[in-house]
């Protein structure tokens, strides 16, 4: 029963406003695909500085994480990904966070609420906002958290979730993410490179 009601408060958190405004995976265009480059973008972090994607090719890569403050699957990875940022930074893969949700749909992902949220949990890393909902879509996000995997030269290498079980920690069988990086540190291939996002869907402006 703790399980069902668990994903009825999924479902019905995710859905808000989904019928008008969230973006499908059908309806957004995929735009990379493993091994493709990904493109420079500048976006505004909570601190007020600009952070751009160039600005990591010093390190041997980037998790780029699109993901938000409202959505209990991103809440559900919050602690995930802020370990994963202390476990990889110093082994040259920082997280880059991206929030790419409307605040005209969703208020609590408002960059004001990104400000609060990062100070309250202390992210170690940047956390954006895709403000005009371009970079998300240049990337191919559907979902919060969606995770792009970059190499040292900004080459996508893995596409997907963080790992195979959201709800509890304990019982994950398969670390998707972490096992790519591993497999890029000892000079590998991403086995697999591509998994399933799950997550909410992202929240796109109605124009």
């Amino acid at each position: 029963m703790k399980t069902l009601a668990f994903s009825v408060f999924i479902l019905l958190a995710c859905c808000t406003h989904s019928a008008l405004y969230a973006q499908s995976a059908q309806s957004i265009p995929s735009a990379y695909g493993v091994g493709d480059p990904a493109q420079d973008f500048s976006l505004k972090n909570v601190d007020g500085r600009m952070v751009s994607l160039n600005d990591y090719k010093g390190s041997k890569g980037v998790i780029v994480v699109f993901t938000c403050n409202h959505c209990p699957y991103a809440q559900l990875y919050e602690q995930r990904i802020i370990d994963l940022h202390r476990k990889y930074k110093d082994r040259g893969f920082p997280v880059l966070a991206v929030n790419p949700n409307s605040p005209d749909i969703v208020p609590e992902d408002s960059f004001g609420e990104m400000q609060n949220r990062a100070k309250q949990k202390k992210y170690p890393f940047a956390y954006l906002f895709d403000e005009d909902q371009t970079v998300y879509q240049q990337f191919g996000a559907t979902r919060t958290p969606h995770v792009f995997l970059l190499d040292e030269n900004l080459i996508v290498r893995y596409i997907g979730a963080i790992d195979d079980n959201p709800e509890a920690p304990n019982s994950i069988k398969n670390r998707y993410l972490e096992n790519a990086l591993e497999a890029i540190l000892l000079g590998g291939i991403p086995n697999p490179d591509f998994t399933r996002a799950v997550g909410c869907t992202i929240k796109k402006k109605k124009t």
